[in-house]
């Protein structure tokens, strides 16, 4: 029994020194799992700053026929000039110039040519509008940002014609000139029993007089133009430049609240004045 107490001491001190073995070697392991774990969290940051890229496809959706276009900045001689675009199904609904000249007279020509370019765009749904007296690098400036606006749109109409109704054609400065023949004929061919012109009374002015005839038809103004107005050296460049657009004027807002043409503010007055006297004929 003495001889056999050495040996269950070898057997003893044996498993131990496995036990301890075996625990140091399963503590190991141990750490490099949360290592693993701590390195395998770092990959899947960077794919998360990646998602709010995604906000950018809304911007992309102008061109499918709908929404805003905005065409190039277009320098001029007082200041860029740019417009944005409102489409629906393929058409101008809204156009306006998010940048334009300012200061000085700049702020007054801007007033004056802006809404108006506004209108001629919807209206046309073309870049081939008028330009606005007395506006001109404006004008120029304008449709070159639109036409730069449209190509982005790529819906021009390719024959539109709505430039042509919206243009200067149907008021020229040829019926200011022979004024008097032609309204008469024009309401008479066109049934008597509904259109009538009325004459204004003749408005005296620093230039000249200025006196308005007005085609009416179903108590609206169907043609304008005056049978007067200022003559003789620069005066009938005034005259040339003014009356044409004073008559698109009183027929598109059927009243004498119409804007004066810049450099021609005297004929401007006495045109309105006069206009006012006919429609107060007219009942209107």
């Amino acid at each position: 029994m003495r001889k056999s107490h050495p040996v269950r001491r070898v057997v003893l001190a044996t498993a131990a020194t496995v036990s301890a073995v075996v625990l140091l070697l399963s503590l190991k392991p141990a750490s490099d799992p949360a290592a693993a774990s701590a390195a395998g969290a770092a990959p899947q940051q960077p794919a998360g700053q990646e998602s709010p890229q995604g906000g950018g496809t809304a911007g992309g959706g102008a061109a499918a026929g709908s929404g805003t276009v905005t065409g190039e900045a277009v320098r001029t001689q007082y200041g860029a000039v740019q417009v944005r675009l409102t489409v629906s199904a393929g058409k101008i609904t809204k156009a306006e110039a998010v940048q334009a000249p300012k200061g000085g007279l700049s702020d007054q020509k801007t007033q004056l040519a802006v809404p108006r370019l506004n209108q001629e765009a919807v209206a046309a749904g073309t870049a081939d509008i008028d330009a606005v007296s007395g506006a001109t690098y404006t004008s120029e400036g304008y449709k070159k940002s639109l036409q730069s606006a449209l190509d982005k749109m790529k819906a021009a109409p390719p024959g539109s014609a709505g430039s042509g109704s919206a243009g200067s054609g149907s008021a020229g400065s040829g019926s200011a000139g022979s004024g008097s023949g032609s309204a008469g004929s024009a309401s008479g061919s066109g049934g008597s029993a509904q259109a009538r012109t009325v004459t204004g009374k003749a408005v005296q002015t620093q230039y000249g007089a200025v006196q308005v005839r007005i085609t009416v038809s179903a108590g609206k103004i169907t043609k304008a133009e005056a049978v007067q107005a200022p003559k003789g050296g620069l005066s009938d460049q005034k005259t040339q430049l003014a009356v044409p657009r004073l008559n698109q004027e009183a027929v598109a807002a059927g009243t004498a609240d119409i804007d004066a043409v810049s450099g021609a503010t005297y004929t401007s007055t006495g045109y309105r004045q006069s206009l006012q006297s006919a429609l107060d004929q007219a009942g209107g």
